[in-house]
């Protein structure tokens, strides 16, 4: 390793929610563990989230530093202490209080340009959420990268969808559509996209969705948490048919060798898994599901009791993975019934 004068610094800015933070981190310990000096800025009660996971790069004979820039909730209307969205998530708070999360999260960037002055970093590698990094990095003659923790697939018809809005061009929610310029044919309706493809509003969440949309086009490239053996014809065609600068660097959970170090990113889980790992070595290989739904999505009693029942006449063997949550009587039920 060369001197800490020579050294390549980067500045990790996870969006502050587990699924964002926790590829994030295993990121920047990658690059770290190639040498290069990284730096992880984030609020201070997000801190502890991956501390644990700091302390084991120093175990292993490199380090990740952290810097802390504070997130005031005062004129937000965010509950105070509010600094994550799995927060909002599993108290239940609705879409409303998650959509005004993500519009506080810009009330960040003065506090980063100040950290980005400080320190003068050689490259930020920021969330897909924060497209405004990329004019705060600008100012200081800085490449912002912006990390997605999705496939090169779901870039490509993001970008699609962007650029030709097809799903304007249907006249009902339920009628199909083909997204233009792929590599194949893929049919969609509205009512399959993501609740914010849907909105047609000014509101402060969509011009901020908006910005996200087109922050990849604006920025120095992405990093992308995926492989090319996995898509290469969809890693290629982002490249190519959309002129992005883009790396598959991942899967980056492949940084953590022993189970500990992956069982101890992130919140504590009240899963046992001794228990989980025991019962899957009585099954034979490639005969379980593996079902889960990331961290932000809520569904209703409804159908959190037909996703049981579904999964249960099907007669196949799965592992269920949940968030923590405030859950009704019916709910409790449902997951009961597992």
């Amino acid at each position: 390793m060369g001197s800490e004068v020579n050294q390549l610094h980067a500045l990790f800015f996870p969006f502050m929610a587990h699924g964002h933070m926790i590829p994030l981190v295993d990121m920047a310990k990658l690059f770290a563990s190639r040498g290069l000096k990284t730096t992880i800025v984030t609020t201070p009660l997000n801190v502890p989230l991956f501390s644990k996971t700091v302390q084991r790069t120093k175990d292993l004979g490199f380090e990740i530093n952290i810097r802390t820039i504070e997130f005031s909730t005062l004129e937000t209307g965010l509950p105070e202490g509010c600094e994550n969205a799995d927060l909002i998530i599993s108290q239940a708070m609705g879409w409303d209080m998650l959509k005004k999360f993500f519009v506080a999260t810009t009330i960040l960037q003065e506090p980063l340009e100040m950290l980005l002055e400080e320190i003068h970093p050689d490259c930020l590698i920021a969330d897909m959420f924060f497209p405004w990094t990329t004019d705060a990095a600008a100012k200081f003659g800085i490449p912002r990268l912006v990390f997605h923790g999705t496939s090169f697939f779901s870039l490509c018809v993001g970008q699609s969808l962007r650029l030709y809005e097809p799903h304007k061009k249907v006249s009902s929610d339920c009628e199909p559509f083909f997204m233009p310029n792929l590599p194949d044919d893929i049919k969609l309706t509205r009512n399959e996209l993501p609740f914010p493809e849907r909105l047609d509003d000014e509101s402060d969440f969509n011009k901020m969705y908006k910005e996200v949309k087109e922050g990849d086009s604006r920025s120095y490239g992405v990093v992308v948490n995926s492989f090319y053996e996995l898509e290469p014809v969809y890693a290629d065609h982002y490249r190519k048919a959309f002129g992005r600068k883009a790396w598959h660097v991942g899967p980056v959970s492949l940084c953590n060798r022993k189970i500990d170090d992956k069982a101890e990113r992130g919140r504590e889980s009240s899963i046992n898994e001794n228990e989980c790992l025991s019962w899957l070595e009585t099954k034979k290989p490639n005969s379980v599901v593996y079902v889960c739904f990331g961290s932000m999505v809520n569904f209703s009693a409804s159908q959190l009791k037909e996703i049981a029942e579904g999964l249960e006449a099907s007669g196949q063997q799965f592992i269920w993975v949940v968030k923590n949550t405030k859950n009704s009587e019916e709910e409790e039920e449902a997951w009961g019934r597992l």
